[in-house]
């Protein structure tokens, strides 16, 4: 009779599996901290400073949108 081998996970397995595990804590421990950053910046007035200068309606074309006047 053949022994059986039985398989075992090889290291590189390993080794990917522990990457992993890191990857996935880095990303936890940004999000804690990107949780924490937008909880630590108190609005002025209720204002949004995303929002800030953005009035309803159509907005004026940026730079890059304006044609070009040939002169």
């Amino acid at each position: 009779m053949e022994a059986v081998n039985k398989s075992r996970p090889s290291q590189q397995k390993r080794q990917r599996e522990r990457q992993k595990q890191e990857r996935r804590q880095e990303k936890q421990a940004r999000r804690q901290e990107a949780a924490q950053k937008s909880t630590a910046q108190p609005r002025v007035d209720g204002v949004d400073p995303d929002l800030e200068g953005i009035h309803p309606g159509p907005q004026p074309l940026a730079d890059w949108q304006k044609p070009e006047s040939a002169e």
